[in-house]
């Protein structure tokens, strides 16, 4: 049997094999509103055989976005939508995550394709916050740093966000901490220069992380998973890096996480990242391993017996995928008949199945 093909339990719900579509920003929202592209869009990977389907980055507040079209719940009148969303997404057997999160002072930028830099007012653009006063880069936006109320305001937001989460009845909550958003700004000391309790040692620079974390385990229930995704390192001597990512999945699993999603990078513009096939998954391993904890591989996972090893040699218990599922929304099924696994195939589709293959 397949080791990508085995089912993984997670507190009371049970992934169908080891293949998560990643969050994947589409820049398709008025407003925060989900639209007919999420429904098909997040729907089709689900129907391609996903075990959980996730959705972009949705922002806790709407200076979160990353973008004037990002997708976003902060309002109760998200939830109508997401909730359809989900619907579609339960109904073809996979379990539906969401991705809470937001942007910092890597917010309020231009979508691809309308610009790049800092969106201004005019189109649709607002002052941006963060741990302190510095932009990501010359052509970002200059933060406002965030008082500690206005942390707290943050944290309480997340909380609120997992509540709307909980009624549009997605199974997975995912708290955004990685790619040099808010919550990755605070653990960096590259980014974070405060003088106070969220700032200087690893416990005041975690603090932001672990109280969202506490916030959100108070409204999300217990019987349902908490994945938490992370820049494993900052890619530079002096920045956030791998045994400090140890420590704080340690931390984060007694709060109520129960994956730590690893990815990493983002958080300097300027960053030399050796990307390439599979170079993120030694943090999946490392941070499994000395954290004991569950953790997904993310990050040029293309391949089905790349994505099988990596499940089959304990380096991670999940595999993330992103660019391979916008080129393949039915990369599972496909990645089923290469590895030789019998799957189930939807019934409208059943006639271009491997023979064999059974409806669901």
């Amino acid at each position: 049997m397949s080791s990508l093909f085995e089912p993984l339990t997670i507190r009371s719900v049970t992934l169908r094999n080891r293949i998560a579509v990643s969050p994947m920003c589409q820049y398709s929202s008025t407003d925060g509103y989900a639209t007919d592209w999420h429904l098909v869009h997040l729907g089709s990977r689900a129907v391609g055989g996903a075990a959980l389907v996730m959705t972009e980055a949705a922002a806790v507040l709407p200076e979160g976005r990353i973008s004037p079209q990002d997708l976003g719940i902060w309002d109760d009148a998200h939830v109508e939508m997401l909730s359809r969303v989900v619907g579609f997404i339960h109904q073809q057997g996979a379990l539906a995550g969401i991705q809470l999160a937001h942007a910092g002072r890597k917010a309020s930028t231009y979508a691809p394709g309308r610009g790049q830099g800092a969106a201004p007012e005019s189109e649709g653009g607002w002052q941006v916050v963060g741990p302190s006063g510095e932009p990501f880069n010359e052509v970002y936006p200059k933060p406002k740093p965030l008082t500690i109320d206005g942390i707290r305001s943050i944290t309480e937001a997340f909380a609120q966000a997992a509540r709307r989460a909980l009624q549009a009845g997605f199974d997975i909550v995912e708290i955004h901490g990685a790619h040099g958003y808010l919550i990755h700004e605070f653990l960096s000391p590259f980014s974070n220069h405060r003088q106070d309790e969220y700032g200087g040692s690893f416990d005041n620079r975690t603090r932001i992380v672990r109280e969202v974390v506490k916030a959100v385990r108070e409204i999300w229930p217990e019987n349902l998973p908490l994945f938490l995704r992370i820049s494993s390192t900052d890619w530079k001597e002096g920045g956030w890096d791998p045994a400090q990512s140890v420590e704080l999945a340690r931390h984060v699993k007694t709060l109520g996480v129960d994956l730590v999603d690893c990815s990493s990078g983002g958080n300097l513009a300027h960053a030399a990242i050796p990307a390439g096939p599979g170079y993120q998954t030694p943090f999946a391993q490392r941070i499994r391993r000395e954290a004991g904890v569950l953790t997904g591989a993310v990050g040029f996972i293309t391949g089905p017996a790349q994505a099988d090893h990596i499940i089959r040699s304990g380096q991670a218990d999940l595999v993330l995928l992103a660019r391979e599922m916008l080129r393949d929304p039915y990369w599972p099924l496909h990645a089923a008949r290469e590895l030789g696994y019998p799957t189930t195939w939807p019934v409208q589709y059943l006639r271009a199945a491997p023979q064999g293959s059974r409806a669901r």
